[in-house]
């Protein structure tokens, strides 16, 4: 019952934020010269249209979770 409410939930919200559920989100890092992701996290100033796009659906994702589920269950 739970499950599939906040699944509807999530996916009326937008499809970015109900995707960002299924593939989880990983914090954008800096490339080297060649094109190589290296683990320098890239500055969030930096961050391309695409990858700010990816991280909001991230946060209101979160938003979601954390304010659909009660405190004393997580």
């Amino acid at each position: 019952y739970w499950k599939s409410r906040m699944i509807a939930f999530l996916k009326s919200i937008d499809s970015k934020t109900w995707k960002a559920v299924l593939k989880g989100w990983v914090h954008p890092v800096i490339t080297d010269k060649d094109g190589n992701a290296t683990t320098k996290l890239k500055p969030e100033e930096d961050w391309s249209k695409e990858e700010d796009e990816l991280a909001l659906g991230n946060s209101k994702a979160l938003n979601a979770l954390f304010n659909g589920v009660d405190k004393n269950m997580y």
